[in-house]
């Protein structure tokens, strides 16, 4: 009864978290929700740092920041930091865990053994010491079996949840460095429009930020803007790290990265969130033109959407790579076998166990969330906040309205520095005529629906 006792009490002490989740196991996960509206599944581990650890299946703990959490999942995770810092009392010793009340658990248990021991001898105390073989063998093992209870309870607090102990790292997955040749041999074809190099960290694409097709065709919705050269070479490059490392958790492109690029295409043309710095989808609402991009108020031609048309040139090579170092692939595996299920963030791991996002013709087209760890920029905050490093362009002349009804019809090169756009507002056309010389000097004529021709110049 006394040794059912210490066994029972002694549990209650050393209560900790533990075990892993296995698929097909029928384990539910708790849901926890984030500030920006994402959902992390997870089971409550351990908490250190201001964070909590959660377990997710085949071992996975994944940290989250308290901080992170809405307001409702704040007050939850710390019940649980509290609930499990109150089970687990722990002082430390030598960086060892034990319970408070051990030393006066081990102190009974000695004397329980010394009871059992005198009470199993064949004669009285003091008179004869040998002990019958049967109740020997019965201490001997009751000791054993007493040293294995303890020694394990001393294992499993080794672990505590206190959030002022330091428990053992969570389990990261390292993804093997990106080979420079791979992602080169991605934009080959697309040289010398384009151009690359790379070091220790970061590959580089340098281009003028002009595509090897037309553009603007197709735009119902447009703001007048044009696209022109942009100076992505040299130190404003586009970079894409070499050593991807998966988030803690995806940021997602729903409430993030309404700013700036979430990708770069293998033909040197930035990919931007799906959605506008206005939340809104850019294709549904006629901002693209044919192949997916359109112009900034910088006259900066980007993509919104996945440009598919580059798999017809470069197979079944990546399209472009994201800024967090994945691949995107067109609406084939790396293979050429069948698209399998992607995940939330528009990608999953592939055959050869690196993750890989892909491009489709439904929402959110490139990518959903960014799966690996990015830097952002601290002077934006979501959801117009942006990824660093990027190549960044300033506008050469003032922004422009948007023209309500107007369809962009054609666009044409003219000469080597020029491109002449033609739009319709219902049976009437204009358009716009523009060019630039070694100097950067930009030249516009607008041509409205009337007739009426403005000339402006802007000095980059």
């Amino acid at each position: 009864m006394v040794l059912a006792y210490l066994l029972l009490h002694n549990t209650t002490v050393f209560a900790h978290t533990g075990g892993h989740y296995h698929k097909g196991d029928n384990i539910v996960l708790n849901t926890w929700r984030l500030k920006s509206g994402e959902i992390v599944k997870g089971n409550f581990s351990f908490a250190r740092d201001n964070k909590i650890y959660l377990e997710q299946e085949e071992g996975l703990i994944i940290p989250v920041s308290i901080e992170d959490l809405n307001i409702h999942d704040q007050k939850l995770a710390n019940f649980r930091i509290n609930k499990f810092s109150a089970v687990n009392t722990v002082t430390i010793d030598n960086n060892h865990y034990y319970g408070s009340d051990l030393n006066k658990y081990i102190l009974l248990s000695i004397l329980l053994i010394s009871i059992l021991v005198l009470i199993t001898l064949k004669k009285p105390i003091f008179h004869n010491y040998t002990l019958n073989p049967i109740m020997r063998l019965a201490s001997i093992g009751f000791l054993f079996m007493f040293s294995v209870f303890i020694a394990c309870k001393k294992s499993t607090t080794s672990t505590p949840t206190s959030t002022s102990n330091s428990p053992v790292n969570p389990i990261e997955i390292v993804i093997p460095k990106t080979n420079t040749l791979f992602i080169d041999s991605a934009f080959t074809a697309f040289k010398p429009a384009i151009s690359t190099t790379w070091d220790n960290t970061y590959f580089y694409i340098s281009s003028n930020g002009i595509p090897n097709h037309k553009m603007m065709i197709g735009i119902t919705n447009w703001q007048q803007q044009v696209p022109i050269t942009q100076p992505y070479n040299g130190t404003n490059s586009w970079a894409i790290p070499l050593q991807p490392v998966y988030a803690s958790v995806p940021l997602s492109t729903k409430t993030n990265l309404m700013k700036g690029a979430v990708a770069v295409a293998v033909n040197g043309i930035p990919i931007f969130n799906a959605l506008n710095n206005r939340g809104e989808d850019s294709y549904k609402i006629g901002e693209l033109d044919t192949w997916g991009g359109h112009c900034g108020k910088a006259d900066d031609y980007h993509y919104h959407t996945a440009p598919l048309h580059l798999s017809t040139v470069n197979g079944l090579k990546p399209i472009a790579f994201a800024l967090d170092g994945f691949p995107v692939y067109g609406v084939k595996e790396p293979d050429g076998s069948t698209m399998i299920e992607l995940d939330s963030s528009h990608g999953h791991t592939g055959k050869n166990g690196i993750y890989h996002y892909h491009g489709t013709i439904d929402y959110p087209y490139v990518i959903g969330a960014l799966k690996g760890k990015v830097t952002l920029d601290p002077a934006t905050t979501a959801p117009e906040n942006q990824v660093i490093p990027q190549a960044f362009t300033k506008p050469v002349r003032p922004a422009t309205n948007p023209l309500n009804g107007a369809a962009i019809t054609d666009f044409t090169a003219v000469g080597t520095n020029g491109y002449l756009l033609t739009y319709k507002i219902g049976s009437k056309n204009g358009s716009v005529k523009y060019s630039w010389d070694s100097n950067n000097k930009f030249t516009y004529i607008l041509t409205d629906t009337e007739g009426n021709a403005t000339t402006s110049s802007y000095q980059r």
